[in-house]
């Protein structure tokens, strides 16, 4: 047998988990850049899911076009991948305005963001991804400009200093963060609207797989989508990006069409179990069950055991563990529950043995 074939009939460890994932950040990222715009829908009237987010969103939208007004700010948050980016998208369309899309790290210093404050035209909707990634610096300038219009921009210094006041034209600020915890008070408070995106149901991403598949001409059944659905972690970036997993395996080893079982053996392959936990999800389950005898156990603790950076954790894999009732947080850390251990074939026998403790 090869080299290849040795490593991989060894049991997976942390080192491998990254590797092995078919939902890390890196690869949503190169995936979504590649066929995520041809997915989205390009209507109101296609979008699927978050229905009294975006019936409240169509009234505030008609009432300030009635009123030949600017939209408020709107600020998006909640887990990455259901949808913040297209809603910002659909928005500036039915606004019949330009999307002006940047990110939190981006904006690094001051003129950063001035020079893309003071590139908008009328009406122009700004989005800013990772909003709670802006500096303390940046997000002072971003205050006049978000209630009055204009920025300070201050010039030369010591006792030549001067502040210059440059007006802007009006425009709507949509925020997008998965950790609105971390937006400070006062930005927060600059958000005239403000609304969380929650998981979807199975119903509504057998909705979007299916429509996914029309678009990129994937032959599909009714059981096929929903096997695909059901794996998709409540979120549709998710779900177009296994339906595509699917689609290869279907064109090499099933003739192209998907059916139940066709997208269960080709996400079984991809490590992807009946709940949608890949093997990241069930190497944190394992490591608090066996390696830290249930837990609890601090986030920076597992981290270090699974040499993967906790803000993966905590925004990728922790709140559909949480939805999902297989983790709990206390005061003293993460705990996995009774039903994580059923999920993984455990017994209690496994935090009573002893375990190693890591230095």
């Amino acid at each position: 047998m090869s080299d290849s074939g040795e490593r991989r009939k060894r049991v997976l460890g942390p080192a491998d988990v990254k590797a092995e994932r078919v939902i890390t950040p890196e690869a949503a990222a190169i995936e979504e850049e590649l066929v995520g715009a041809t997915l989205r829908p390009r209507s109101f009237a296609e979008y699927v899911g978050q229905t009294t987010l975006v019936e409240n969103l169509k009234i505030a939208i008609d009432a300030a076009k009635g009123r030949g007004d600017t939209l408020e700010h709107i600020l998006f948050y909640g887990p990455p991948g259901l949808g913040k980016t297209t809603l910002a998208a659909l928005i500036a369309k039915e606004l019949g305005a330009a999307l002006r899309p940047t990110s939190g790290p981006t904006l690094e210093k001051p003129k950063d963001l001035v020079g893309v404050l003071t590139s908008l035209q009328q009406g122009d909707v700004l989005f800013i991804d990772e909003i709670h990634r802006l500096g303390g610096v940046v997000e002072e300038y971003l205050y006049p400009a978000l209630e009055d219009f204009r920025i300070d921009v201050m010039l030369d210094r010591g006792a030549y200093a001067k502040t210059y006041r440059l007006p802007l034209e009006r425009f709507t600020l949509i925020g997008a963060t998965t950790r609105a915890g971390m937006l400070s008070a006062p930005l927060r408070e600059r958000f005239g609207l403000s609304y969380h995106l929650d998981y979807y149901d199975v119903a509504e991403l057998e909705q979007i797989v299916t429509r996914s598949a029309g678009v990129l001409g994937i032959p599909i059944d009714r059981a096929g989508a929903q096997a695909i659905a059901r794996r998709s972690r409540g979120t549709p970036r998710i779900a177009n990006r296994l339906l595509r997993r699917v689609r290869d395996y279907a064109e090499v080893r099933a003739g192209g069409t998907i059916t139940r079982e066709v997208a269960e053996e080709a996400l079984a392959r991809e490590g992807v179990d009946e709940l949608g936990l890949d093997r990241l999800d069930r190497a944190f389950l394992r490591t608090i069950a066996e390696q830290y005898r249930g837990g609890p156990v601090g986030i920076n603790a597992i981290s270090a055991t699974l040499t993967e950076d906790t803000e993966t954790l905590e925004d990728v894999v922790e709140p559909f563990l949480l939805k999902l009732g297989l983790v709990v947080r206390t005061a003293n850390g993460r705990k996995v529950t009774p039903q994580a251990y059923e999920h993984l074939g455990l017994t209690a026998a496994a935090i009573d043995s002893p375990q190693p403790r890591l230095l």
